[in-house]
């Protein structure tokens, strides 16, 4: 969704409601070009989370290409038994 600068400023209560209603970010844009974006806290929240999730895969992936230890499936799982089990 795009809404202009001064709707931001001249109604920022409709456009928090929006960006809470529909979870999107809204882009902002001055003199017709493209300036921020606005978006709820909990979707931006929830964003930053997916994002340091995906990197932390990323790392994992690129450690085992690169010859780091992995585990089969049936080790993991002994492995998270036997952490849950010391706790």
């Amino acid at each position: 969704m795009i809404k202009a600068s001064a709707t931001l400023r001249n109604d920022y209560s409709t456009i928090s409601n929006l960006a809470r209603s529909t979870g999107e970010p809204i882009y902002i844009t001055k003199n017709d070009e493209d300036d921020g974006v606005f978006m709820n806290i909990d979707a931006f929240e929830k964003r930053e989370q997916a994002l340091e999730f995906r990197a932390k895969i990323m790392q994992a992936e690129e450690e085992r290409l690169n010859g780091a230890k992995t585990r089969s499936i049936s080790e993991a799982r002994k492995e998270l038994r036997e952490r849950a089990g010391t706790i």
